[in-house]
Parts: C-alpha cells; structure tokens; sequence
C-alpha cells in the first residue's frame, strides 16, 4: 500500500510517499529557512503564504521521485495538529482534495506521535539504520523547536507523557539564545556547529533543581539556562582571557543536552523500559546523539538502546506522517472530509504512568 504524506504544520512543505508503513519511496521538503532567516524566527502569514504557493510542486516531486502518478496512490494523509493554524489548513486541505478527487482514503495526523514513529521508517534501496524493530512498550523523547517531551508508548497511537517542559522547549531556548547574540537561523543548526569548535566547559551554567518540587522528576525547565546565558554570562563564567562565541555555543549546547538526558534517564530507571525512539528536530544535534550513545555505553545502561531517526527524518517531513497513517489504515481508521486543523493538542499534557505501573 502505498500512501502520501503531507505535512505544513510550521515552516517546511513536505511530501513523501511510503509504501506499506515503512520503505520511503520518495521524501521532498522545501524549506522556508531564507524567508524567516531575516526575522530570526517563524512568521506565521509568511508560512502559510508560502505553503500555498509551493505545495502543488512538492506533492507532484514526491509521486515523480517515487515514479509513481496520482492513480497509483491508496491513501493520503496530512498534518492536522499541532502547529500553525494557517500552514496547517494548506497541507490539510489540498490533501483532502487529493483523497476526494482520487476517491481514496484520507487519514489526519498528529505530528508529534508522527514524530515517534520516524525512526522506524528506512529508505527504498538503503540498508536500514534500525539493527531490530522496536517493539512496544518503549520511551519516547520528542524533542523540537515546540514541544520537549518524554513519554511512554504502548502503541503507534497510544502514549502517556511523563515529562514535558514547565517553560521553554529546548529548541526554542536553542534559537532565542542564536538570536540574542547573533549566531544566525535556525539556532539548532548553528549552535550545533559553532560548538564543535569551542570549549564546553568555558560557562557552568544552572541546571534547574526540581528536588524540592513533587511530580518533576521527568520535566525539564529552559527559562533559566537561557536567561543565564543571555543575561548573566559574566557570573557563570569560568575560563578567564577573551569570550568566544563558540564557547558560549559549546558550553550552553551542553547544558541543555544535560537536562534533557537527566529527565529522560530518570524515567528510564523507573520505567525499566530497556528501548528509546527519538524524534524531533533537535534529535538531528550531533551533541545529544554522542552524549546518548556514551551514557548508553556505560555497564549502568547497557541494556538500555535508543534509535534515531535518520537525520533527514528528524525535522519536519511528509514520510512520518505517510509511515504513522499506514498503521490507522490497516486497523480501519478513516478521517472525514471534515476533519479541521487545530494548532494545540490537549492531549499532550502530563500525566506520569497513568492508569499504566511502571514495567
């Protein structure tokens, strides 16, 4: 079976086609990146403009790389939630239209579950990064620009967050501190380079205590961190001589790596779940891919593996969404022609374990 994946929900038009929920027969993304680069930051009637103007020769590159036409198409989905209200509505409908004209299934995605389930997905005609299939239940660690998340999944639709931000997203706290001191946009991207050239031990910077606070144990806090980096340099400083920017990259890239996996093993070692999948744009930063993999080398968490994404699955792209829809399709999931955009997602909110006990 073979399904296109739409996905607008921010600021890359994506399409890809994937056959049977896991082979990727064609992925396209187009960037906006230029168009916001001026802004340091997404405007939202920019995205969406764009959204309008590029999707119809996205769509058409993705069934031509895949070597397929319209008709050769079963099913397609889209991003419905979360994310920009207007780029949402553009992927949404022309998909919709798509399923209507073609008389197939249509199916509507939440791109953050999308984002869980990347790394299960492999490329047509290249071997596959995943030595063994993951297997349910596993941790989960989203981590993007917007949401900065560790749940638990028992199945592709079924997940229980343990831990989210009680501030920031961690890469939002990545592109304000880029913006602050200039580095350039996308601030992941950047932050990600320049560090690979500065010292990270130059700044200690604050990592957030919640062992006074109840029921923190898998959150994390960005507010801090950022407003140390930004506003208090001088006090967290601890290489003396000049201040290089690449030192603040360096030094604050592993901060932010250190909260994160803080949470994120601490819910491993109450869970005893022996499996992780990353998804989300910041899980391309090759800092927290070497950081993982060293932790996970150690005798304490040898029983422990997390997959990754393939780098270009990481961000936002229309593989994900095509890959999750597969599974909605074989359980005889539909989604109305009616289906609306929603920009939040209610669902998404804490709730540690559940009615679930750790395993």
């Amino acid at each position: 079976m073979k399904i296109l994946g739409i996905e607008t929900s921010c600021d890359e038009c994506a399409a890809a086609v994937v056959a049977n929920g896991k082979t990727v027969l064609s992925n396209v993304v187009a960037t906006q990146i230029p168009f916001h680069a001026p802004y340091s930051g997404v405007v939202p009637e920019i995205a969406s403009r764009k959204h309008t103007e590029w999707i119809y020769s996205v769509v058409k590159e993705a069934l031509n790389n895949a070597g397929l036409k319209p008709h050769d198409i079963d099913a397609v989905a889209a991003t419905s939630r979360p994310g920009l209200l207007g780029s949402l509505l553009v992927g949404l409908s022309f998909a919709k239209a798509f399923a209507w004209s073609r008389n197939i299934p249509f199916i509507a995605v939440d791109h953050m579950i999308a984002h869980l389930y990347a790394s299960q997905l492999s490329f047509a005609g290249k071997e596959t990064h995943v030595s063994e299939p993951l297997t349910y239940p596993f941790l989960g660690l989203l981590v993007s620009g917007g949401h900065t998340i560790i749940c638990r999944a028992d199945a592709f639709d079924d997940i229980t967050v343990l831990g989210t931000t009680i501030d920031d997203a961690a890469g939002e706290a990545f592109d304000k501190v880029a913006k602050h001191y200039n580095f350039g946009y996308p601030g992941g991207v950047i932050i990600d380079r320049m560090a690979q050239n500065g010292d990270s031990m130059a700044f200690r910077f604050p990592i957030p205590s919640f062992h006074k606070k109840k029921g923190h144990r898998y959150d994390v806090s960005y507010s801090g961190l950022k407003n140390a980096v930004i506003n208090q340099l001088d006090r967290f400083r601890v290489k003396d001589g000049e201040i290089k920017p690449e030192d603040i990259a360096a030094s604050f890239q592993k901060t932010a790596v250190d909260i994160l996996l803080r949470a994120l093993f601490n819910a491993a070692e109450d869970s005893g779940l022996t499996s992780i999948a990353a998804g989300g744009g910041v899980t391309a930063n090759s800092y927290l891919r070497a950081c993982l993999a060293q932790k996970l080398a150690t005798q304490r968490w040898r029983g422990l593996r997390c997959v990754f994404p393939p780098p270009e699955l990481c961000g936002d792209n229309g593989a994900m969404i095509a890959g999750l829809a597969w599974h909605y399709l074989v359980r005889g999931n539909r989604s109305p022609l009616s289906e609306s955009a929603s920009a939040r997602v209610e669902g998404f909110k804490k709730n540690p374990w559940g009615n679930k006990q750790p395993a």
